[in-house]
């Protein structure tokens, strides 16, 4: 059976990698790149999915082929779910891991309540319609960066049950357990019920 073709609706390299890894073989990604699509698309919603369904739909219209998107983010327990939606933007419109990191961090000196979960939510668009895939993982902050895996918010993300960040975390490790993971293990099982 020839390899199924989906185009990827990120400009995101580390949110490329990993989704390229989780994926099942057999399934193909085009780039953005591949069809003059800028590597940021609007992300104008203020939810997941909107933004999500937003990429997916997007990709979809200009590519003829099936898009998958996904729009994830942290949500801290004691600034009330921020970042949020505004993961990426925490520290302003360059989007810049190191600044993002820091602000959070500077956010909860003196916080005991550390808790925050990463959450995802994948939106695949194709002829047949629109499908949502959602994955979660709850954790804490750190109470500095540690380690130098992974990209956003990695190195103050400690998941449930563990003394490590996702940032000290091997790839194979965090993927096994991140909030991406479980939405494209549904997105993967839904594929494979399909075909």
């Amino acid at each position: 059976m020839p390899p199924m073709l989906y185009l990827l609706c990120t400009g995101n390299p580390g949110k490329a990698k990993e989704l390229r890894a989780l994926l099942p073989p057999g399934i193909e990604l085009a780039t953005l790149a591949d069809f003059n699509l800028p590597k940021d698309l609007p992300e104008t919603g203020r939810t997941f999915t909107e933004n999500a369904l937003q990429k997916a739909r997007l990709g979809h219209l200009k590519s003829g082929l099936p898009a998958i998107a996904d729009d994830s983010g942290l949500e801290v327990e004691a600034l009330d779910g921020a970042p949020g939606v505004d993961t990426a933007f925490y520290a302003g419109p360059e989007k810049d891991d190191k600044a993002n990191v820091a602000k959070l961090l500077g956010a909860l000196r003196g916080e005991a309540d550390r808790r925050a979960r990463f959450r995802t939510v994948i939106a695949l668009v194709d002829e047949d319609g629109e499908h949502l895939f959602e994955g979660e993982v709850q954790g804490r902050i750190a109470m500095e960066a540690r380690g130098t895996n992974g990209f956003g918010y990695d190195p103050v993300f400690m998941p449930e049950s563990s003394e490590f960040t996702f940032g000290e975390l091997p790839a194979e490790t965090k993927n096994a357990i991140s909030h991406r993971s479980h939405a494209v293990w549904k997105l993967a099982r839904f594929l494979a019920e399909r075909e």
